[in-house]
């Protein structure tokens, strides 16, 4: 593995390009990896996902939610790297398990994030209407027209537009909109598709920051508070539950409520957004996450 372009993967910003030369190269190195497209955003960017491995257990691994959270989709093209190599251990995970693998939910917030909203887009107004009349749209959080995709999950939905509505949020907006309906946008609707017909044995879904690791600690079974509790010890994470708003309308309490294993790992820990230099510290903390989940999942 070529080191340098390896700390680039991890510390450089995901833009569209990038995650379509890395997974051109991970494609031209192993032909074992199938890149797929999930959905076409708002914007009508392509949202690729990766499928690799051909045992029966599979695994999804979700970033990028959350638009400054970018970090995380670099995290994941940085384990899809390593998966690319021929190695005893990738050898025995391509055997035993199935890998779906998102490395970028949201890219037009990522846009948005990185370059500023587009003065010709017909959604510029709008979208500096969002944002308080802003131009600086380095803290959004949401897709291009503005709903918080960490919440548009069918689970809270309700409860949470409550919630919104106390904090006078009744449109989109840099964060915390849940929309209009439950995956109302095609990043989630699409998402929910995959999820419904997969069927995976555990879903991790990646956000920063905290250094923590979320699950439904009240209703979860024995096995699931232990495997809470290894991928905590792997990572030196805490474990946790999510409060607030934090607690409706998002992937890990919607998978779980439909019987399948899911954790949610804040990723590093500081003030969002996360500068890029922290992506290799953070790699190494989950790192074995990502590689140790397999087997968890089948406790």
């Amino acid at each position: 593995m070529n080191e340098q372009t390896f700390k680039d993967t991890l510390t450089t910003p995901l833009t569209d390009e990038k995650i379509d030369r890395a997974l051109w190269h991970i494609r031209h190195k192993n032909s074992r990896f199938r890149i797929c497209t999930l959905a076409y955003s708002i914007c009508g960017r392509r949202i690729p996902y990766v499928m690799w491995g051909e045992g029966q257990h599979l695994l999804l691994y979700v970033a990028v939610h959350h638009a400054m959270e970018w970090l995380t989709g670099n995290l994941l093209l940085a384990f899809l790297e390593e998966l690319s190599e021929d190695t005893k251990e990738t050898s025995r995970l391509y055997q035993q398990f199935r890998f779906v693998v998102i490395p970028c939910l949201n890219p037009d917030g990522v846009s948005l994030v990185l370059e500023g909203a587009n003065p010709g887009h017909v959604l510029y107004q709008r979208q500096v209407r969002m944002n308080e009349g802003s131009t600086d749209f380095s803290h959004w959080q949401a897709n291009a027209r503005g709903v918080d995709l960490n919440h548009n999950y069918s689970v809270g939905f309700h409860e949470y537009r409550a919630l919104q509505i106390e904090k006078g949020i009744y449109g989109g907006a840099p964060t915390l909109y849940a929309g209009t309906y439950p995956e109302s946008e095609p990043e989630t609707s699409a998402l929910c598709g995959l999820v419904r017909m997969l069927r995976p044995s555990l879903i991790l879904t990646l956000h920063t920051q905290g250094e923590e690791i979320f699950y439904d600690a009240p209703n979860a079974t024995p096995s699931r508070h232990k495997m809470a509790e290894a991928l905590a010890s792997l990572s030196k994470y805490q474990t946790g539950k999510a409060e607030g708003t934090a607690a409706y309308g998002g992937l890990t309490e919607w998978a779980v409520r439909c019987g399948i294993p899911s954790f949610t790992i804040e990723c590093g820990k500081g003030e969002n957004p996360l500068p890029a230099s922290c992506g290799e510290a953070i790699y190494e903390q989950v790192r074995q996450v990502f590689f140790c989940a397999p087997q968890l999942s089948l406790l």
